[in-house]
């Protein structure tokens, strides 16, 4: 059934439907900016020209929706994209207008996550999305203070009865970019730029090393975490490290830190065309992130269907069957987690071929990916 349904909502994202007028949204203030002045970040002004955005009202018919961003940002170009896409998606398709029916409160910092939570509490929205495991506390708390409301955390796990924990097999699509990258590489070094050292993040890590070893056991895999998945600039040191180095593509795992990722390796491609770097994306197909010029640095990208995971969670709380105190893990048999092809060039036939021969050995249950670098470690022993 869950399968079905991803399925259906996946098309209807795809289609789309007309926006239908469905009242009018009162104005007031929200913060609205990502909260970086950094060069290499690139913003979407959501303010309008006093700087002021619209406020969230909720109420458009029996059900309304909103989403609490982390740092990153909703224009992350990630993680926070992808769930407001699948918000503004549904929302859509559901005749409702954004600011009437369905919203989003950008956290500049992690002191913002309750105060934005419970403006969305006092709003009167039915169902309220924390958007990943940094806001585990302040979705716990508030949840418990406002029973009667419905709650939902992506990429974490709150055991509260108005709660539904949304979560994603990070570790099965890492583990089959992993593999590509083994068959791409010419110079058999590869590295992964983490945002947070974590056990979310680990999964990324640990399936990624485990992929790429599992085609070149003599594979190198060289690991940093930035230490936050709102650093462009770090995130653009590092890869100029791991590029000069030799490594000649990159993972990333490390949402708005990315960017840097992304940025330092079209510098170099600009500069130089016949330099072959490139970057796996996380969480959206990243492809446009990597054009530069005629030339596109995105290899491929690990896919995590927030956007229809969202979508598929607000539409069972509409329709008076809310998961709440449930975990639902989405992954590869869903669809909701996936390799991109979008650069054919760069993503061959045969590494294409030998993902998905490796996917199956995964859905089939012959292969299990490890979560952490306790079961990575166990997984190499027995390579």
């Amino acid at each position: 059934m869950k399968q079905s349904r991803i399925l259906l909502l996946a098309l209807l994202l795809a289609l789309g439907m007309i926006l239908a007028a469905c009242g009018s949204s009162d104005d007031a203030s929200t913060d609205s900016d990502s909260g970086s002045d950094n060069e290499d970040t690139e913003e979407t002004d959501t303010s309008s020209d006093d700087g002021s955005s619209e406020e969230a009202s909720g109420g458009n018919g029996d059900f309304s929706v909103a989403m609490v961003t982390d740092v990153g940002g909703v224009d992350d170009k990630s993680f926070n994209q992808s769930a407001w896409e699948g918000l503004k998606k549904f929302g859509e398709d559901n005749g409702y207008e954004e600011g009437n029916g369905y919203t989003y409160l950008q956290s500049n910092e992690a002191t913002d996550y309750a105060p934005n939570l419970n403006r969305l509490v006092q709003q009167g929205y039915n169902l309220i999305y924390g958007i990943g495991y940094k806001l585990h506390d302040d979705i716990e708390n508030v949840a418990k203070q406002n029973p009667d409301t419905h709650f939902s955390i992506v990429d974490d796990v709150v055991e509260q009865p108005n709660v539904a924990s949304i979560t994603f097999k990070e570790h099965q699509g890492s583990f089959l970019v992993g593999v590509a990258a083994a068959q791409k590489t010419t110079t058999d070094k590869i590295g992964f730029v983490g945002g947070t050292d974590g056990f979310l993040i680990n999964k990324f890590e640990a399936g990624f090393i485990a992929g790429a070893k599992s085609v070149n056991p003599d594979i190198e895999v060289e690991v940093q975490y930035a230490g936050g998945f709102d650093l462009p600039a770090k995130g653009k040191s590092i890869a100029s490290n791991m590029y000069n180095s030799g490594i000649d593509i990159i993972y990333h795992a490390s949402g708005g830190t990315g960017v840097g990722v992304f940025n330092q390796a079209k510098n170099i491609k600009q500069n130089d065309p016949s330099e072959e770097v490139w970057v796996i994306g996380v969480d959206r197909d990243q492809y446009e992130e990597g054009q530069v010029g005629d030339n596109n640095v995105t290899f491929t990208s690990m896919i995590k269907r927030v956007d229809i995971a969202v979508a598929d969670v607000a539409e069972q709380a509409m329709n008076g069957e809310f998961p709440g105190g449930e975990q639902i893990a989405y992954g590869l048999s869903d669809d909701a987690v996936s390799v991109a092809e979008t650069n054919e060039e760069a993503y061959t036939d045969e590494i294409k071929q030998a993902v998905q021969e490796w996917k199956e050995k995964i859905t089939s249950g012959e292969v299990e990916v490890p979560q952490d670098r306790d079961e990575l470690a166990t997984y190499l022993e027995n390579l």
